[in-house]
């Protein structure tokens, strides 16, 4: 294993975070958080493993800015799923078995991670549900029922909207809905205005600009129709492509597809677009999703017009801070009206409801959560939290 320097503050509870989503792949919600966790606690975010020609499974240490340790299991090509399990388990145990002795956070991002991880006893086990990835394409058959495991053994569950909230809430005692919070600060730069990234110069305007993983959540039917009814506004599409073939991406010469962005990147471009362009699929896929991206938008001060996806509607606008089109023409028609519109007013709206959330408020009353959980008078009263209340609504049921 190569280990990472020393933690120079040793009574520093750990928080160990097992992720299906690889720290360098994007910013999203895990990073926030854990970078946030790592000023009280020792974070190590545990990814899923990597293949490679190697003699023997290790355990890969290295530090990220913010204090975050990512730790990546190395397997060797031709590894069993069984094999793989186990080796993952014992990986980890050496990991923790340096760091015996400290208070133990186990928070899941997958429920597949219970596999190699459902030995262990943390003094609080959070499962932080961002999606529901029962219905993304590719999810392991077991998913559903190892989710019912995770949340039957949490302490705490935590949804990533009011849509994954209401789906969650009657399986737990304590489901609490923590939306996409907000970063205004960093993207708060767009208002700036930045230098304009090379790879947009000379594009036309108006420009309407979408950034995040680009996959099977996106309408690419509706970004070709658009692109096509509109063919002197250009579209600036950023962001990584997974889970789909990148040929099936609609080919125009006002569509342009700029790849993956680093994060600190991002407000430089959204600078220098006109709106934010929401164009998610109606799916199984997005059914449950509150967009990180929508406060994001709104931050840098762009206008947002997004296919009615449930949380956006409700979050954001039904307060008249987002625009909701169902269909190219109508999205064509609500584009029109922003780039007319006086902004002045909107963005006093949207500022007062920034003000109101934080990444940082978000992490304080989750953390607060769990120094509840975690505290001694609660270690009765927490134990099989989940599992005592999936028992009372089981007999409550057998007798409906």
């Amino acid at each position: 294993m190569n280990e990472a320097p020393p933690c120079a503050v040793h009574a520093r509870p750990v928080l160990l975070c097992l992720s299906h989503l690889r720290w360098d792949f994007v910013f999203q919600r895990p990073q926030h958080l854990m970078t946030r966790a790592a000023r009280t606690h020792e974070v190590i975010f545990l990814e899923e493993p990597l293949h490679q020609d190697v003699p023997a499974p290790r355990l890969d240490l290295s530090p990220r800015p913010g204090g975050v340790t990512v730790a990546q299991p190395i397997l060797p090509h031709g590894t069993t799923p069984d094999a793989a399990v186990s080796a993952q388990r014992d990986l980890m145990d050496g990991l923790l078995a340096a760091r015996a002795g400290r208070k133990l956070v186990a928070w899941f991002y997958t429920p597949m991670a219970l596999a190699f991880a459902g030995h262990l006893h943390p003094d609080v086990t959070v499962y932080d549900c961002m999606d529901e990835l029962s219905a993304f394409r590719g999810a392991p058959p077991a998913m559903l029922e190892m989710e019912r495991r995770l949340i039957a053994r949490a302490d705490l569950v935590f949804t990533g909207g009011r849509s994954l909230y209401e789906a969650k809430r009657g399986r737990h005692a304590r489901v609490h809905c923590f939306p996409s919070s907000i970063d205004t600060a960093h993207f708060g730069q767009a208002r700036l205005g930045p230098a304009e990234p090379e790879a947009m110069r000379g594009l036309p305007h108006p420009r309407l600009g979408f950034f995040g993983v680009i996959d099977e959540r996106m309408d690419i039917d509706l970004v070709a129709t658009l692109a096509a009814l509109r063919p002197n506004w250009s579209f600036v599409m950023v962001g990584p492509v997974v889970k789909i073939d990148e040929a099936a991406l609609p080919r125009a010469a006002n569509i342009h597809w700029l790849g993956g962005r680093g994060y600190a990147d991002l407000p430089a471009h959204l600078a220098h677009w006109d709106v934010g362009f929401m164009p998610f699929a109606l799916n199984e896929s997005t059914r449950f999703i509150s967009p990180t991206k929508t406060p994001e938008f709104l931050a840098a001060g762009l206008p947002v017009v997004s296919t009615p996806v449930v949380d956006v509607v409700r979050d954001y606008a039904d307060a008249g801070l987002v625009e909701i089109a169902e269909d190219a023409a109508a999205m064509a028609a609500k584009v029109e009206m922003m780039l007319a519109r006086d902004r002045g007013p909107w963005l006093t709206r949207v500022d007062a409801q920034l003000a109101r959330n934080s990444w940082d408020i978000t992490w304080g009353r989750m953390a607060g959560l769990i120094g509840d959980i975690a505290a001694p008078q609660m270690s009765v009263a927490r134990a099989g939290a989940g599992r005592a209340f999936q028992t009372i609504r089981a007999a409550g049921a057998a007798h409906v």
